[in-house]
């Protein structure tokens, strides 16, 4: 299972990655900072914003060629998708 950004390389590894932070909020959803749906998606639209910040930070390049647009697209499915 990826438990960690830096481990994902393909769509497979994301997918892997969301049901990893899927179980972390079963398991521990109350000690999440964001919670719920609202705050976590505010605290997601905000870290976005600020990503230069940590990506520099952290000594890295933000990545410039991320297929942005496939995630959107994850993000909006997932409202709908049954």
């Amino acid at each position: 299972m990826t438990t960690s950004p830096d481990h994902v390389a393909s769509r497979e590894d994301l997918a892997a990655f969301v049901r990893y932070l899927y179980r972390s909020y079963i398991d521990e959803g109350a000690s999440w900072s964001n919670a719920d749906l609202s705050a976590f998606l505010e605290a997601l639209a905000a870290w976005i914003d600020d990503a230069d910040g940590w990506y520099s930070n952290a000594g890295r390049q933000i990545p410039s060629n991320g297929d942005w647009s496939f995630l959107a697209r994850a993000l909006r499915a997932a409202s709908i998708y049954e």
